[in-house]
């Protein structure tokens, strides 16, 4: 699978909303938005979209101002739609992030969910017919959706376009958008899970050597 972008520049798109869960993307936008270890550095840039304008509150208490509306973008604008979990995904909001979603995947531009996401994603009817994962098997056949014999018992899994993890695995999460992307070199990008997954000392050495 070739890594996707260009030009040099590519924005990630991030969904925010009230109740998002504030260390699931964590890693991932840090690591996008910071060039030290990046292939090309600057090459991808975070923007957040949310369903207005106005400021959203995070389970963690931070107050976000969404840079763009959720309605006026487009997937031909993105390299990628990032869609954090958060306890709205389970109140049934948010599904106008689920249909943004299937009009990125039918463009063929990657789609990245975790947690409460999938569940929204599921309900939506786009893990149906893709390998995927979630918190549980159980949490996503409460949704009532078609692709139980799609699932994976894993932190995180690729199928294509679509990424899929579990609330518990921000860093796997974070790794398997980095290897979509193409943000880092093989080796850095072993090093950096190594570091971030296991605590290993010695990637720690080999990033700071590359």
């Amino acid at each position: 699978m070739s890594p996707i972008g260009t030009s040099d520049l590519r924005v990630v798109h991030v969904y925010v909303f009230d109740t998002l869960a504030d260390w699931e993307a964590g890693y991932a936008m840090a690591g996008i938005n910071d060039p030290e270890f990046q292939s090309q550095p600057g090459r991808y840039a975070i923007q957040t979209v949310g369903l207005t304008e106005k400021p959203v509150r995070t389970t963690g208490g931070m107050t976000i101002v969404p840079d763009r509306t959720l309605d006026a973008l487009e997937p031909s604008g993105s390299a990628m739609l990032i869609l954090p979990g958060g306890a709205s995904w389970d109140a049934g909001k948010n599904t106008e992030a689920a249909q943004k979603a299937a009009e990125f995947l039918a463009a063929g531009v990657p789609v990245a969910a975790i947690c409460g996401a999938t569940a929204g994603l599921a309900r939506a009817g786009l893990l149906d017919g893709r390998r995927h994962t979630s918190n549980a098997r159980e949490y996503l056949q409460a949704t009532g959706y078609g692709g139980t014999a799609h699932y994976q018992d894993e932190p995180a899994v690729t199928d294509g376009d679509l990424i899929t993890a579990h609330s518990t695995a921000p860093v796997d999460f974070a790794y398997h958008i980095f290897r979509r992307l193409g943000l880092y070199e093989a080796e850095v990008l072993e090093a950096w899970y190594a570091l971030f997954k296991h605590g290993d000392l010695s990637a720690f050495l080999k990033l700071q050597e590359g």
